[in-house]
């Protein structure tokens, strides 16, 4: 059996930790591991490195990288990059042409796709259903897994089955009523968006149901990825599970969530004795019931009670618990106003290191840069600005013009505006540096990339 996990979405739901340009995946909710380093985990007791493919997209693909190569490094190997970002009917598609062409499986072989972002718990006995789903797919049955709620919730998709497992129905987010009857009649689900098929099984399906999708993933993989712009953009659930007559659930008692709200991060956290979650600098007195993350700055309370505080170093959101749901509202309201925050952190994270914002003003910005082991920044040049850099920790090599130096510790050194340069990390420490950039134009999209071992020129 192999793996197939969505690792390409940009969900805005947890902001302001969560954003488009460092989606969910990507964060650990102050636990060793990521979401998508814990999704990657929990297969690997059933399934080899390279029987697991992590689907993304170009602008995650050195997030996905970096992390999985933690966990081990012949997942670097196993990350397909979509064209485009088509919704989950295509990039499955994309998966099962590279299962079929390069991977060369057989359609007997059966395939699970999961969400990058689930938290799960036992995980033992959600394999073990995932064993009785392998059965199941390979007599030609669609098979999704269904957990069985413990409250009313309008966050998530719903799953009407019969007595032997046939869907009857798939429901979308109900309202807070609607909720409440599903859950006291004890017929349906949620839907947790974690499949299973057989190839050969999807392929008849996709062809019967979808057809717009089916003819694009004929021939081979470099076809398929020539023409990916014309799928059209649409979810699997839509596209096969709803309309076929061959998909069963699995239903599973697990604790099981999305992360897709604070709501939910709070649900599945370790509280204290006053039921409260704190994570980062927490001093609160008279506080109940409340979710408070923090990132570098102290968080102060004085009886606070069912109430949602997150803070990032350039945002803080706070809200009642049970309307998480509506800061996708606030995301957009954002965007309209075409704030900065909507989309980015003040730490980026790119395919070298990261660097964060320290202040920023008219026709200057400081950054603190930090550049991993044996790797570089681009060739460029800035028409705009020049830089000064002073090396905090490390040893940096840099290339300015055709000249070539070594700069240490306490030592700083000028770029002008206008000049080609690059920085590298040739140590095997971290190399931390501070730039201060002055200019009369100090944004990031000055910047003439000549040469990149990472293909963004």
């Amino acid at each position: 059996m192999k793996i197939v996990i969505l690792a390409g979405g940009s969900g805005t739901r947890l902001w302001p930790y969560s954003r488009s340009s460092f989606p969910k995946q990507f964060l650990h909710f102050g636990e060793e591991k990521t979401l998508l380093q814990k999704t990657i985990s929990r297969f690997l007791p059933i399934a080899a490195p390279e029987d697991i493919i992590i689907m993304t997209n170009q602008d995650y693909f050195h997030h996905v990288r970096s992390q999985v190569k933690e966990l081990a490094p012949a997942l670097e190997k196993q990350i397909l990059v979509e064209p485009e970002r088509k919704n989950t009917a295509p990039a499955i598609a994309l998966a099962v042409s590279y299962l079929r062409d390069f991977l060369q499986c057989d359609e007997t072989e059966c395939f699970l796709v999961s969400s990058s972002d689930h938290l799960i718990a036992p995980e033992e006995v959600f394999l073990e259903a995932v064993k009785k789903g392998e059965s199941l797919a390979k007599e030609g049955k669609n098979v999704i897994f269904g957990i069985r709620p413990h409250k009313p919730e309008t966050g998530y998709g719903y799953i009407k089955a019969d007595a032997e497992g046939n869907v009857e129905r798939f429901i979308e987010k109900p309202d807070y009523a609607m909720a409440q009857q599903y859950l006291i009649s004890g017929e349906y689900l949620w839907n947790s968006g974690i499949f299973l098929f057989q190839i050969k099984t999807f392929l008849e399906e996709l062809q019967a149901y979808s057809p717009e999708v089916a003819e694009k993933i004929e021939g081979n993989f470099q076809d398929v990825i020539r023409r990916f712009s014309d799928f059209p953009e649409v979810s699997i659930d839509y596209a096969l599970m709803e309309k076929s007559q061959k998909t069963v659930v699995i239903p599973l008692d697990i604790t099981w969530s999305d992360v897709g709200s604070w709501d939910s991060v709070y649900d599945v956290l370790e509280k204290d004795a006053n039921q409260n979650v704190k994570v980062g600098n927490v001093l609160d007195i008279d506080t109940k019931n409340c979710l408070i993350m923090g990132d570098k700055r102290l968080i102060s309370t004085i009886g606070l009670e069912d109430l949602l505080v997150i803070e990032t170093e350039d945002a803080i959101f706070i809200g009642k618990k049970g309307e998480s749901q509506r800061v996708k509202h606030l995301v957009e309201e954002l965007k309209k106003r075409n704030a900065k925050e909507s989309f980015e952190n003040l730490t980026s994270h790119r395919p070298w290191g990261s660097y964060t914002v320290l202040e920023e003003g008219v026709r200057y910005k400081i950054k603190r840069i930090v550049v991993e082991p044996l790797q570089k920044l681009s060739l460029q040049m800035h028409y705009h600005r020049s830089e000064h850099w002073v090396v905090v920790k490390g040893t940096a090599k840099v290339t300015i013009g055709e000249e070539e130096r070594l700069v240490h510790e306490n030592e700083s050194i000028f770029v002008p505006k206008g000049f080609t340069h690059r920085l590298e990390n040739p140590g095997k420490v971290e190399l931390e540096l501070i730039e201060v950039q002055v200019g009369e134009y100090v944004g990031e999209d000055d910047i003439v990339r000549l040469e990149d071992v990472y293909q963004r020129t």
